[in-house]
């Protein structure tokens, strides 16, 4: 009997110990190269001059797609065109952090910018940890010209609605100081993207805020409808990732649309492209 005990834990000492999957704090794996991206890019995106009419490849749900990815990504370098990327969460399957670090190594071989919203997948094990350190923060805002970029955490149900997701709060202070903008320099921000990897209405979205979520987002420029006879606002949208299909909806029947893009397993990412007079955006199938 003790020969079996013995020869059991040697078995699951042999397991934990080989398996990738296995990580006892979020830094297990030593972490090299850049970090906190979401704010050095953010940083170059506002200070490039960058100014209507430019392009950006929006791609999400990269986990378990790394080949994919790589593909897409050799795809938006050729191309010459696109000026960034954005990431729309789940860079990884579970977490991990090699998970973390292929996904950005892979990102930087685009030789562009990009910045990165947290997926469910992220979450995992020490995920939240690890996403922070090497991409944080969760919730950040910045301006190329008169564009408004406001990227949240949406994925409530990762943290058992513990935490404000979204952060209301953070939402508003940003509405404020985009309104503050405009009352100093009119018309300063007159476009909005609003980036988030869950939807309202999704099972990750605290859907008891979805509402006032809305509210929020529709007091940002150009998130009204436009002048051009449409039904949709001009000069305002959502992104988003997480269902691993194409959808473009107006959930709230407001004009706001929300583009969601499928996986990168399926081998599709969009690419957006503002001007002054509004927005375009094309789907890539590779």
């Amino acid at each position: 009997m003790k020969n079996i005990s013995l020869l059991y834990l040697l078995l699951v000492a042999s397991l934990i110990s080989s398996c990738d999957m296995v990580e006892n704090q979020p830094y297990a794996a030593r972490i090299t190269g850049k970090t906190d991206l979401n704010t050095i890019y953010t940083r170059e995106l506002s200070a490039a001059g960058l100014k209507p009419p430019f392009s950006f490849a929006f791609i999400t749900d990269t986990q378990g797609s790394l080949d994919e990815m790589r593909q897409a990504i050799g795809i938006i370098r050729s191309r010459k065109d696109i000026d960034f990327i954005v990431h729309g969460g789940d860079l990884t399957d579970f977490g991990i952090v090699k998970e973390f670090i292929w996904a950005r190594d892979i990102m930087e071989e685009a030789g562009i910018p990009y910045i990165t919203v947290i997926g469910n997948h992220d979450c995992l094990g020490n995920g939240n940890d690890t996403f922070d350190y090497i991409f944080g923060p969760e919730n950040f805002s910045f301006n190329i010209g008169p564009v408004h970029f406001l990227c949240l955490n949406t994925i409530a149900l990762e943290y058992d609605y513990s935490r404000p997701v979204p952060d209301l709060d953070f939402i508003e202070r940003d509405i404020l100081s985009v309104a503050e903008t405009n009352a100093q320099h009119p018309d300063s921000i007159t476009h909005s993207i609003v980036v988030m990897h869950s939807r309202p209405y999704d099972e990750q979205f605290n859907n008891n805020v979805a509402k006032p979520f809305n509210y929020y987002i529709s007091q940002l420029p150009g998130m009204d409808i436009g002048k051009s006879g449409s039904d949709t606002c001009d000069k305002g949208f959502c992104i988003n990732g997480h269902n691993h299909a194409i959808a473009v909806s107006d959930i709230f029947d407001n004009g706001i649309l929300y583009y969601q893009c499928a996986d990168m397993g399926k081998r599709t990412f969009f690419i957006f492209t503002v001007t002054d007079d509004g927005y375009d955006y094309e789907t890539v199938v590779f």
